[in-house]
């Protein structure tokens, strides 16, 4: 089989095209489309290292979903370990048909659903009815066998079937989030960025995901700038996979969904970081999303 030599225009430009498809797995290998985003650029950083080592590839995108797929398997190892310590301390040739019913299921089925699987089980499915790869591209991205692989997703089909009636909690606001929160939101809204300024800290870190990292006080104030120069932005409270966050709708569209979000973190009454999902969309089409009535 012929191989091919990718250059680094080439990767970025398919990394670019491949990142809402590389989230959709990784955030439903991880249960989060927030620490999906975090394998996602992971994935792009080895990938751009193997390229810079000579690494020579035969199928580009199998070889990208490898490596998100052992990036994946490795933030769930440290995950892992990470629950143990924690534990520690506070105690001292299989066939489907109705596959195309399970297609449809997989698609819908929300990130938390997907962690009740097995690691193989959640892989398989998400390979196969969610992003449409065949079971023997899906071995070759999992390196597990067709066997295996066949016996995974039928399971992991059938937890997903059990998982599907399932009722979540809606999450709850406590008092100081809520009052520290909506004071950012009604300043933002009210484009008294100079107020907003006041709150964060001289050395915030701030990311625009899927654009731009920012350090400082000085670096951030372009941010606050961009948006001040933007109308099609209105900021309010709600959750994002349990998280407190703040969510940005489109008031000019007549349905003023919800298109992006903002994770804001505080130490005491200052922003000391904020990651803006703004550019990210592909984040927001997954995430389990819930509005805060006023």
């Amino acid at each position: 089989m012929s191989t091919q030599k990718l250059d680094r225009v080439a990767l970025e430009a398919m990394l670019a095209g491949l990142r809402p498809k590389l989230h959709r797995y990784c955030a439903r290998m991880s249960g989060s489309v927030i620490d999906g985003e975090d394998i996602v650029q992971e994935t792009m950083l080895k990938a751009l290292q193997a390229l810079d080592g000579n690494a020579v590839v035969e199928r580009p995108e199998q070889w990208l979903f490898r490596i998100a797929h052992n990036a994946a398997q490795d933030q769930l190892r440290r995950r892992q370990r990470e629950l143990a310590r924690m534990t520690e301390a506070d105690m001292t040739t299989i066939e489907d048909p109705s596959a195309g019913a399970d297609a449809r299921l997989a698609a819908a089925a929300s990130l938390r659903s997907f962690m009740q699987l097995s690691v193989a089980q959640r892989s398989a499915v998400i390979l196969v009815d969610v992003l449409g790869l065949s079971l023997s591209e899906t071995c070759e991205v999992t390196g597990a066998t067709l066997a295996a692989t066949k016996a995974a997703l039928h399971r992991g089909r059938g937890e997903l079937r059990a998982l599907a009636s399932e009722e979540t909690v809606m999450p709850r606001l406590d008092a100081d989030d809520e009052r520290r929160l909506r004071r950012y939101v009604d300043l933002f809204n009210a484009r008294d960025f100079d107020a907003v300024r006041a709150l964060i800290a001289e050395d915030i870190q701030l990311e625009v995901v899927n654009r731009t990292r920012l350090s400082g006080k000085a670096q951030a104030s372009t941010y606050f700038g961009n948006y001040d120069r933007a109308s099609d932005w209105a900021l309010s409270l709600g959750f994002v996979e349990g998280q407190p966050a703040i969510l940005i709708r489109d008031p000019q569209t007549p349905d003023g969904a919800v298109r992006g979000f903002m994770l804001v973190e505080w130490l005491d009454e200052q922003v000391i970081a904020i990651r803006d999902f703004r550019y990210a969309p592909y984040c927001v089409v997954d995430a389990d999303i819930r509005p805060i009535e006023d």
